[in-house]
């Protein structure tokens, strides 16, 4: 009993203080405060306009004094980023709600310099588009997560992307129809899917190599057929066919949220619903729950009945299809006709949201927006003229895809089967 008792006060190892956000939250909240507020042109003022141009209803356009503006916010990104410092002194847990309103007055504080009597930002647009640019990655991160937690280390999300973008092309060209090629994506990015799986599990061939090797496969064999066969009648196999954009009514006349989530093409729709089943799926159900197993623990999960490499099979391709669907994005989901290479390492992007997200598909879905929202940054600010290099903007979404994932990410921990081939023996 007294060595209960004394065990019992002995004081609890504390974690090690992390700084790392208190440092970052610092470092932007003094380059907001003196590069976009104190940088600012002292008589320039910023036009933000929030209704869409066809909108039931209309909101008149925010014009703020550029400079006082911008110091205003870099003083309360300040104030954020002391709140931080104190938050980490005392160990106190801090909700998510610091990150999103930091990186929100941020990126306002941004807009406000780089459109400094510079035209009209159209706040609608920008959510829009960067929503749109989104679907993909959070396709192929879905792909990579349910891969990953599987046990299937899967590189090839380039490679099923750029199928699913190619056969939705042809299939949707050749039947005039856009539904046909959604219909005819999934299968394959499944077909690379299976590929994949097979050299896998049944040759116990490196993961990381056959899916790099897919992905070269993809892209030379589309390569060959779109110089060989679509360029040659490209009225029969390679035609734009755009999905139409289906308005939910009521809820695409919200102002400002209501065009970006509300009045989209059915490909949108779907990636809700995906995300949401995922997450459901992944962590409240029986198939969740083996799916985890096997990515974790395959030996434990086969003792309890649970066949390991048919689950990893399945499960593999059933990623891949999803993938395929998010391809059909590049094609009939934005109205273009096929092109040689179209996805341009969109998957590799897709797979540095999984690992942001830590293999969550809601952590992965945020990730993915915010990659897809600075590729349009970076267009949008290009067509108003910033104050930016041009390469600059278009190298946004890279960049914080490198800063993201090497800094922001911290220590993360994959699924501990993740990519061990599995055998009874």
């Amino acid at each position: 009993m007294n060595t209960l008792t004394k065990e019992a006060q002995m004081p609890t190892a504390l974690q090690p203080v992390e700084w790392k956000y208190p440092i970052v939250y610092g470092v932007l909240a003094l380059l907001s405060l003196f590069v976009f507020g104190f940088g600012a042109p002292g008589d320039a003022q910023t036009t933000f306009a929030f209704t869409a141009p066809d909108a039931f209803i209309s909101l008149p356009d925010l014009v703020v004094a550029s400079k006082i503006t911008a110091i205003v916010v870099g003083v309360i990104l300040l104030a954020l980023a002391g709140f931080s410092l104190w938050a980490t002194r005392a160990r106190a847990e801090v909700g998510v709600w610091l990150p999103l309103a930091f990186g929100v007055l941020f990126v306002f504080a941004f807009l406000t310099w780089a459109g400094a009597g510079r035209g009209v930002i159209a706040t609608t647009s920008l959510l829009a588009g960067g929503l749109a640019l989104s679907v993909p990655l959070i396709f192929g991160a879905m792909c990579g997560l349910v891969g990953e937690r599987s046990g299937i280390i899967n590189i090839a999300i380039e490679g099923q992307l750029l199928a699913g973008a190619f056969l939705a092309a042809v299939v949707a060209s050749v039947a005039k129809n856009p539904y046909a090629g959604l219909v005819a994506a999934p299968l394959a990015g499944a077909i690379v899917g299976a590929i994949l799986v097979f050299f896998a599990v049944k040759y116990w061939v490196n993961q990381i190599i056959i899916g790099v090797v897919l992905n070269v496969l993809v892209v030379g064999l589309t390569n060959f057929l779109f110089s060989t066969l679509l360029t040659q009648n490209q009225e029969l196999w390679n035609t734009r066919q755009a999905l139409p954009a289906l308005p939910i009514p009521l809820l695409s006349e919200i102002p400002v949220l209501g065009p970006v989530f509300f009045k989209q093409n059915i490909l949108v729709y779907l990636m809700y619903v995906v995300v949401i089943v995922l997450h459901v799926a992944v962590f409240h159900s029986k198939w969740g729950l083996r799916m985890r197993a096997i990515g974790e623990h395959p030996r434990a999960a086969d003792t309890v009945g649970i066949h390991v490499n048919r689950g990893r099979v399945l499960n593999t391709i059933f990623a891949g299809a999803i993938a395929g669907l998010g391809g059909a994005f590049f094609t009939i989901g934005s109205g273009l006709a096929f092109g040689k290479e179209m996805t341009a390492g969109q998957g590799y992007i897709a797979l540095a949201a999984m690992i942001l997200g830590k293999w969550n598909p809601f952590g992965a879905l945020f990730a993915a927006v915010l990659f897809g929202f600075t590729k349009n940054l970076g267009n949008s600010l290009s067509a108003i003229g910033a104050p930016i290099p041009q390469d600059l903007l278009f190298m946004l979404p890279y960049i914080v895809t490198i800063f993201a994932v090497a800094g922001f990410v911290g220590q993360v921990r994959p699924p501990a089967a993740e990519g061990i081939p599995y055998s009874k023996q």
